[in-house]
C-alpha cells in the first residue's frame, strides 16, 4: 500500500536544497572518528516525511523501511514469496491453519534473538485501537480475532498461537490463496518491545530486523544504515547506504556523480530515452503495478447518483491527458488492474470519452444538468493555493464538456492520508494504489468491497461483494481470474472512481551498481546488490 500518490512523491524530489555532500560522513552514533567511504557506499537521494506515522510500519501507508525491518515472509525481485524470518511452514488440509517456524539464527539489531512473542506482540500492537492503524484490518484482518482486537472486544487475538519460542500457529477465517503474500506488507512485520516503549521517537533509532542497521539520521541532511553482519539470510554485499535529504533534483545529482541510482521525473525523461544521449544506456523504465485515479465519495451529492459519476467519468479524454500532463510516459488507465497484474483484461469495457453522452447522463441525473448541481470541492495533496496541473487538467475538461465548476482544496502532503482516512475530504480526492503484491484481490478486494477500511469512497455494491467474497476462497487460478475481472467489469460500470494513468518508472542506475532489477513492488531490494568498480 500502500497508498500511491505519485504526483505527491515528485513533488518532494524536486524539492531544492544547498547542503553539500561531501565525500567522508560521520554517523553521530559511532562517533567522531567512525568515518564512511562513499565508494562503500550505495549513494541515493530522497525526502523523509514530517509524519512519524509513516515510520512505524504497523501505520505506514507507503512501503515501510524494508532494509530495518522485516517479516515472516518477503518478496524477491522477481516477486516470488520467499521464507524470511520464517524459514519454513506447514498448511493445514483445510488451508485454515498456518505454522511456522522461525529461524533460530534470527535476532535483532541488538542481538536479541527473535522469538514468537516478537511476532505476536507486534501483530497484537497493529491491531490495538490505540494505535489506530489504517492497514491491519486490510493485511492482517483474515487472521481469526484480529478484528475482535481491533474493535476492543479482545484482549488478545485468538487466531496466534505460540507452541514454542520459535514455532508460530497462525488460524484465518477461511483458506485464502493470498493470505501469505499479505504478509509481506509492514504491518506484519516484526518490532522490538523495548524499542517501541522507549519513547515517541524510537522510530529514529530502530531495532529491527532486517539487512541493515540505521546508524545515523540527521534531520534534512541524511540517513545512514550499516549492513548488518548478523543478517540471518547473510551480510549484504554494500557496506553502507547514505540517502541525501533534499540535496537537489535528482538526474542533475546524478550527472554530477553525487548518487548512484535517481529516479528521473517527468519534464526530463525525453532526454534519457534519446538514444544519443550518453546516458541512455544507464536508464531503465518499466510500467508500474500502480493505477492513479479520483474517488468519488458516493455518500455526497451529487456523486451519490451514478450518472453523475458516468457523466464526470465520460468528460475525461484519458489520451489527451497522457500526451499532454503526462508527457506521453503513462498508460491510460481503462480500469482497475495495471497491465502487469495478473487478472489484467485486454478485453474489459471501459467507459468511453464521449462529451456528448456525458452531458445527457448528466441531464438524466437527479440533478437535472450541471445548473442542479451543489458546488463540488476536489481535495489534492499540495500546498498553498496553487493547484497540480493534473487536477487542472480534470477541471477544465469538465468545465469544458459539462460546464461544471470545482473548488480545489489542498492538503499538506505529510498528512494527506491521514486527513483521507479520517474522512476530511471533499466529494472528490485524488488518490492511487500500487500492488503491495501481485494479485487482483489486492485491488479489486482491498479497494471496492464494501467492509474494506480502504474503500474510502464508501462504494458499495452487494453484487460486487457476494462476487468478491467467493473469489476470496476460489482454488481454481482460471475461475479465480474471471471472478476478478468479473468484479472490475461492475466497478468500471458503476464508476465509484474516475481511473486516470497507470505510471511508467524511470531510474538512472551507474554501471558499477551490479544486480539492479526495476521492480514494480518495492521490495527489499539493496541486499541484492553489490557494488563493482565504484570509486
Amino acid at each position: 500500500m500502500k497508498n500511491a500518490n505519485r504526483a505527491l512523491t515528485l513533488l518532494l524530489l524536486l524539492i531544492l536544497s544547498l547542503l553539500p555532500t561531501s565525500a567522508w560522513l560521520h554517523p553521530a552514533q559511532a562517533g567522531p572518528e567512525f568515518q564512511v567511504p562513499l565508494q562503500q557506499a550505495l549513494v541515493l537521494e530522497g525526502s523523509e516525511s514530517q509524519n512519524p506515522r509513516e515510520y512505524d510500519p504497523a501505520t505506514t501507508h507507503g512501503s515501510g523501511d524494508k532494509r530495518v525491518f522485516s517479516g515472516l515472509v518477503s518478496l524477491d525481485p522477481n516477486l516470488n514469496l520467499l521464507p524470511d524470518l520464517a524459514e519454513r511452514w506447514e498448511l493445514s488440509e483445510d488451508g485454515t491453519v498456518y505454522t511456522f517456524h522461525l529461524r533460530k539464527n534470527a535476532r535483532f539489531h541488538d542481538g536479541r534473538p527473535v522469538t514468537v512473542q516478537d511476532v505476536i506482540y507486534s501483530w497484537e500492537r497493529a491491531a490495538d485501537p490505540r494505535l489506530e492503524s489504517d492497514t491491519v484490518l486490510t493485511y492482517l484482518g483474515d487472521i481469526v480475532g484480529v478484528r475482535e482486537k481491533y474493535y476492543g472486544q479482545a484482549k488478545t487475538i485468538k487466531g496466534l498461537k505460540a507452541l514454542d519460542d520459535y514455532t508460530l500457529q497462525v488460524t484465518i477465517d477461511a483458506p485464502k490463496p493470498y493470505f501469505l503474500l499479505k504478509l509481506t506488507y509492514p504491518t506484519a512485520f516484526v518490532v522490538d518491545r523495548k524499542n517501541v516503549e522507549s519513547g515517541r521517537t524510537w522510530y529514529r533509532k530502530p531495532n529491527g530486523t532486517g539487512p541493515y542497521k540505521l546508524i545515523e539520521w540527521k534531520p534534512f541532511q541524511r540517513i545512514v544504515y550499516q549492513a548488518n553482519p548478523d543478517f540471518y539470510l547473510g551480510k549484504p554485499s554494500i557496506p553502507y547506504i547514505v540517502v541525501n535529504l533534499y540535496s537537489g533534483v535528482g538526474f542533475r545529482l546524478y550527472e554530477s556523480g553525487e548518487v548512484d541510482m535517481a529516479q528521473v521525473s517527468l519534464y526530463a525523461v525525453d532526454r534519457f530515452l534519446d538514444p544519443t544521449e550518453p546516458l541512455h544506456k544507464e536508464l531503465h523504465s518499466a510500467v508500474s503495478l500502480c493505477t492513479s485515479y479520483v474517488v468519488f465519495d458516493v455518500t455526497q451529492p451529487p456523486f451519490d447518483d451514478v450518472n453523475v459519476r458516468k457523466a464526470f467519468t465520460m468528460a475525461f479524454d484519458r489520451e489527451k491527458f497522457v500526451q499532454v500532463v503526462m508527457r506521453g510516459h503513462a498508460v491510460p488507465a481503462r480500469g482497475l488492474y495495471p497491465p502487469a497484474l495478473p487478472g489484467y483484461n485486454l478485453n474489459l469495457r471501459p467507459l468511453p470519452y464521449d462529451p456528448e453522452q456525458a452531458r445527457q447522463l448528466l441531464k438524466q441525473s437527479k440533478y437535472g444538468g450541471p445548473e442542479g448541481l451543489p458546488p463540488i470541492l476536489f481535495t489534492d495533496a499540495g500546498y498553498g493555493t496553487s493547484i497540480g496541473s493534473d487536477v487542472s487538467a480534470m477541471a477544465e475538461m469538465w468545465q469544458r464538456n459539462l460546464g461544471v465548476k470545482i473548488t480545489v482544496e489542498n492538503i499538506e502532503p505529510n498528512f494527506y492520508y491521514d486527513q483521507i482516512y479520517a474522512g476530511r475530504h471533499g466529494q472528490m480526492y485524488s488518490t492511487g494504489w500500487c500492488a503491495d503484491y501481485p494479485d487482483p484481490e489486492n485491488f479489486a478486494d482491498v479497494l471496492f468491497h464494501s467492509g474494506s477500511p480502504q474503500n474510502n469512497g464508501h462504494y458499495s455494491n452487494p453484487e460486487l461483494d457476494r462476487l468478491l467474497e467467493q473469489a476470496r476462497t476460489e482454488r481454481e487460478v482460471n475461475k479465480r481470474i474471471a471472478m476478478y475481472q468479473q468484479a472490475e467489469q461492475m466497478i468500471v460500470d458503476d464508476a465509484p472512481v474516475l481511473f486516470t494513468v497507470h505510471w511508467i518508472d524511470y531510474v538512472l542506475v551507474k554501471p558499477y551498481v551490479k544486480g539492479y532489477v526495476l521492480t514494480p513492488i518495492d521490495i527489499s531490494l539493496e541486499r541484492y546488490l553489490w557494488l563493482d568498480g565504484k570509486r
